[in-house]
């Protein structure tokens, strides 16, 4: 290997062992013989491209690409961030005061998580399951999650161009929104039917709690004995959000674990004065359902307050922290995860219907089907159920 050479291969390798000492591959293996087999592997490689590619490389390319592709194989949402990108996270600067009302996630391309209620995307007819392949032409598909939610983001009134495809990879649709502030509320209510409440929760936030109450109590004063809490396409709030939600309705218990490095376990119990609201519940969720209205789904299905309707939920589930590196670039590391009450995993793995609907299959463009199958079931289902 030439002095070049060693130089360049210096200059990638630095930022991989600190990633080895902060979380990834290389840490967790730190302590076995063959960890440094695999650097000096690393290290051949990189040395094999710098000499034998048939044009010159460029190292901050290479270097990027690397980092990229460790954190990409951890979970979909960590990422390797680029210096443009740390200033963003450290200053909280999600891109722009408007959006087009989509979460998304990393799989394989960019994945739509859900489209929040009345927003430009879901007008356009964009649901949880789509991906997008491509955001204003710029491709998605070395693009964090964490990217892609910034430029979906800008000022209100300003354009996005989308290249969604559904079910077909052959036949994707250009979808342009224009951006908007974000409006409404996060809970909504109707009567299902005369003795049956029907709350939405569109997102979770720190007056959700609060919210809830009032939706219930207005719901009771109507005459509801019962109700359906819908979180289907709910991803918004944070976790600790939807564990105070929980505690509306969950008497005494575990409501989740928080799981750190080196299997640290954090349970969170339900205190004297929660559990609030008796009534008999059915929750509602779909592949939508993630983060907050998934830890706040699993505290009550895990203490029998209510069953899962629907299909299986997303699993995000987990916390992550910037870590910068010496060239100010930064790993967004997931550096926790929360357990249902019963310590099963939840993030990458999801949330599984105590009965199941399928999801109807909607061709691009088209208005949901009529009459809405779960909710039925879930009116159905929760008449069964006794009061907590």
């Amino acid at each position: 290997m030439t002095s070049r050479s060693r130089l360049l291969v210096l200059a990638i390798s630095t930022p991989i062992i600190i990633f080895a000492f902060v979380g990834g591959y290389f840490g967790r293996a730190i302590a076995q013989d063959d960890t440094y087999q695999h650097l000096r592997v690393f290290e051949d490689v990189v040395s094999l491209v710098l000499n034998n590619y048939v044009e010159p490389v460029d190292i901050r390319d290479a270097m990027g690409g690397a980092m990229r592709g460790m954190a990409d194989s951890l979970d979909p949402e960590s990422a390797y961030l680029t210096p443009a990108l740390v200033k963003t996270r450290e200053s909280n600067d999600p891109g722009g005061p408007a959006e087009v009302g989509i979460d998304v996630t990393r799989q394989y391309y960019l994945r739509v998580v859900s489209t929040r209620d009345g927003s430009p995307a879901a007008r356009a007819g964009i649901r949880a399951g789509d991906f997008i392949r491509a955001i204003d032409n710029r491709p998605t598909r070395d693009m964090s999650a964490y990217e892609g939610g910034r430029l979906l983001r800008g000022a209100p009134g300003s354009r996005v161009s989308l290249l969604v495809i559904r079910g077909n990879a052959a036949d994707p649709h250009m979808v342009d929104l224009v951006r908007e502030p974000v409006a409404g509320t996060d809970v909504a209510t109707r009567m299902a039917n005369p003795t049956t409440g029907y709350v939405r929760v569109v997102e979770f936030s720190a007056e959700s709690p609060a919210h809830l109450k009032q939706a219930f109590d207005a719901l009771a004063k109507s005459g509801a004995t019962r109700y359906v809490v819908d979180l289907r396409g709910t991803s918004r709030g944070d976790l600790d959000e939807g564990i105070a939600a929980a505690r509306l309705f969950v008497k005494s218990g575990t409501l989740a674990v928080r799981l750190g490095r080196a299997d640290q376990k954090d349970p969170i119990a339900a205190q004297a004065s929660d559990g609030a609201i008796v009534a008999p519940l059915a929750l509602l969720v779909d592949i939508g359902t993630a983060g907050a209205a998934e830890v706040f789904a699993a505290a009550l299905d895990g203490n029998a307050r209510a069953d899962l309707i629907g299909t299986n939920t997303l699993g995000r589930a987990a916390r992550q922290r910037l870590i910068k590196l010496p060239d100010q670039s930064g790993l967004w590391l997931t550096n926790q995860r929360y357990l249902t009450p019963a310590g099963m995993p939840i993030h990458e793995t999801g949330l599984a219907p105590d009965v199941a609907v399928d999801l109807p299959e909607v061709e691009f463009g088209a208005p949901a089907p009529a009459p809405d199958e779960a909710l039925q079931k879930a009116v159905e289902h929760v008449a069964t159920r006794p009061a907590a």
